[in-house]
């Protein structure tokens, strides 16, 4: 039989507020009995070895003569109230009297012979000279032997001596309980003032953790009060902390859903660079069926090759839309694999010379634009893919001939600056719109926002352009002003190769 299982039970947290609280009273309770114990014990001992000196001089000042001389002695005094005296005479016998306030009685024959006893087995059984006297209480006692052979023995009472002690002691106690009442209070605020940043930290997080950030434009604008923050402080740094730490986080989440929208948009821009040529392929496609349909249902020759040429038309579009597709789709598979540090064969790239076959390459495609190469008198060579530098300086090219007017001047010149290659492609056309400029070298994106392939592209050319540039630890920035627009390319003249250091 399985005994059913039983949840244990929570066990009580304190507060580091309690925690702290009962550890500082209790160590400052423990020191302050410490001093007590230790206080009232030397008390004691100083004050019973008073006791024990003025018994002492008190048995000195007893005449050692007849009986009745010592018994006046008592009288004569001065003897604390309780003083105790016991005379043993060889001749007259025991005899006793103690001071009772100003008067001393004498003690009958029992109470004599009671003392006598409990004095004589006091001695007789310990070294201590404090005796308990039957009906009279604890006495210090003294005892000497006079020449004539009587023998005296005094007692001073010690209740006077407890007396002292137990208000001395009642005193502490109470001066004991007042002050650890009052540290009490005291430590109390102390602690809660100290521990506010720390509640504020707890509350600004306990906020923070009810924010939903898994979806949607998140903001977090919680933070710890900036009166609660104080770097001299553990507790005001675990502020700042947190404080930068939500800073951080605001800030990803901010940098993740404008990756999100551009996410979207990308997603957006290729569905529709897909959907055109795919729409275009499937209505030649079907325009190609139609006439292949009335071509078998009306056998004419002139029906025939009707259907023939539109048959012949058609393909020819779809060729051309599935090479335009696979050409953004190629575009898209080469970004991806840029992303993940791929596609680049590293070898020996002479800029000068690319540059010199790029214009050469321009020049056919954009004859209504004048050219230009300006180049160093040394070739400027470094280590990287020199066919995706290609791709780069062709981007450039093509980007700088789309969008300029005929007649416009662009210049293409390499130069060593350094330990940087630099190619730069200028051009004295109108200028980049300021409100794409932020966003020319963002996928899909277009100086025109038409989606004509003539003006518009694709908007891929200058993201790969800079994927292409970035995979070989260089950079491409834009300067535009009307009539003055440059790209620059720096590259590393002679950056390592990384398979070489495999």
């Amino acid at each position: 039989m399985t005994r059913p299982h039983t949840r244990p039970k929570a066990r009580h947290r304190w507060t580091l507020q309690s925690r702290l609280m009962v550890a500082v009273i209790g160590m400052v309770a423990f020191i302050l009995v410490m001093i007590a114990v230790s206080t009232g014990a030397i008390i004691t001992g100083v004050l019973q070895s008073n006791l024990s000196a003025q018994v002492s001089a008190a048995i000195r000042n007893v005449q050692g003569g007849p009986t009745s001389s010592a018994i006046a002695s008592l009288a004569a005094g001065p003897f604390p109230d309780g003083t105790v005296l016991v005379l043993r005479n060889p001749d007259t016998g025991d005899t006793g009297a103690y001071v009772d306030g100003r008067l001393v009685r004498a003690l009958d024959e029992s109470q004599v012979d009671e003392i006598r006893d409990a004095v004589a087995t006091g001695l007789s059984t310990a070294e201590s000279d404090t005796i308990d006297l039957p009906g009279l209480g604890t006495y210090r006692i003294g005892v000497t032997v006079a020449p004539s052979g009587t023998v005296a023995v005094l007692g001073l009472p010690l209740s006077q001596v407890v007396s002292t002690i137990g208000t001395i002691l009642t005193t502490v106690a109470l001066l004991t309980a007042g002050g650890l009442l009052l540290l009490s209070a005291i430590i109390a605020v102390v602690i809660r003032v100290g521990l506010r940043p720390l509640r504020a930290v707890a509350e600004t997080a306990t906020r923070v953790a009810s924010i939903r950030m898994d979806q949607g434009d998140v903001t977090i604008d919680e933070r710890v009060p900036a009166e609660q923050v104080d770097d001299h402080t553990e507790i005001g740094q675990v502020g700042t902390a947190l404080n930068s730490l939500l800073d951080r986080v605001d800030a990803s989440l901010a940098a993740r859903q404008r990756n999100e929208e551009l996410m979207r948009r990308f997603v957006a821009d290729a569905s529709h660079e897909l959907r055109t040529p795919l729409a275009s392929i499937r209505g030649f496609s079907e325009l190609s069926l139609r006439a292949m349909r009335q071509a078998q249902d009306d056998e004419s020759r002139q029906r025939i090759e009707m259907a023939v040429e539109t048959t012949e038309q058609s393909l020819e579009r779809i060729q051309a839309q599935s090479l335009r597709m696979t050409t953004l789709v190629e575009d898209l598979l080469l970004l991806a694999r840029l992303d993940e540090g791929q596609e680049l064969v590293y070898g020996t790239v002479d800029l000068t010379r690319l540059a010199v076959e790029a214009v050469g390459d321009a020049r056919p495609a954009g004859p209504d634009h004048a050219w230009a190469i300006d180049l160093d008198g040394e070739p400027v060579e470094l280590a990287g893919d020199a066919a995706r530098l290609n791709q780069v300086m062709a981007n450039l090219l093509a980007n700088a001939r789309t969008h300029t007017p005929a007649g416009t001047v662009v210049t293409v010149s390499v130069a060593r600056d350094g330990d940087d290659a630099v190619l730069r492609v200028h051009d004295d056309g109108p200028g980049i719109d300021p409100a794409v400029a932020a966003q020319l070298f963002e996928r899909f994106a277009r100086a025109d926002r038409s989606r004509d392939r003539k003006t518009g592209g694709t908007g891929l050319g200058l993201s790969i352009a800079k994927a292409i540039v970035e995979a070989h630890n260089g950079t491409i920035t834009v300067r535009s002003a009307p009539g003055d627009t440059t790209f620059e390319v720096r590259l590393p003249a002679k950056p390592r190769d990384p398979a070489a250091s495999q």
